[in-house]
């Protein structure tokens, strides 16, 4: 009877592989590296992962999973919640570098940056904005609001603040959230 699987183990190699990435970019990357970095053997991260795209996609899945908030039915308080956890995963070490080292493989493996779209922006994105369904389906949003911009914007934000140079306040989520309902609000709300 094989030993179960230990989920703090696999936590050790997907944060590992992360650091690795984000240090040094997909293509240096290597199941080597990452069982070093992780304290395992090779053959420990290959029980687990059969190549290192498979790896990245995990660590890459991991990512965007850990703390995720939880919908309270309250559009502004959920739209925080979400642009906090957001923050918190691009600001943690090496987030940002991780955007770039994915952004930078496109030429080289594409596939990585398009499961990194399926994976960790996609399902954000549609998070954002099924909660601005819900508010526009609850009358508190106009009927024709540009949901897929807001959602934008909410995002869009953060990483232009960032690449001018800039770190958002601690008020960045309410403020943002803020302004893009004030935006949406129904004539005379």
């Amino acid at each position: 009877m094989a030993r179960p699987r230990s989920q703090h183990l696999d936590a050790r190699i997907l944060d590992a592989a992360l650091a690795l990435m984000a240090r040094q970019g997909y293509a240096r990357m290597s199941i080597e590296a990452v069982a070093a970095e992780a304290g395992v053997s090779r053959p420990t991260v290959y029980l687990r992962f059969s190549s290192k795209e498979e790896l990245a996609l995990a660590a890459l899945g991991a990512f965007r999973e850990r703390d995720r908030p939880r919908a309270t039915g309250d559009t502004r308080t959920d739209l925080i919640a979400q642009l906090r956890h957001f923050r918190r995963g691009v600001e943690r070490p090496y987030g940002m570098a991780m955007v770039g080292t994915v952004l930078a493989e496109e030429l080289h493996t594409p596939e990585l940056l398009e499961r990194f779209r399926e994976g960790v922006v996609r399902p954000r994105r549609e998070e954002l904005r099924a909660l601005l369904e819900g508010a526009r389906d609850r009358g508190e949003l106009r009927a024709d609001a540009d949901l897929d911009g807001a959602v934008s914007m909410l995002i869009g934000s953060f990483y232009a603040a960032r690449l001018a140079g800039r770190r958002p306040p601690r008020s960045w989520p309410s403020a943002e959230v803020d302004a893009v309902l004030r935006g949406l609000a129904p004539a005379g709300r």
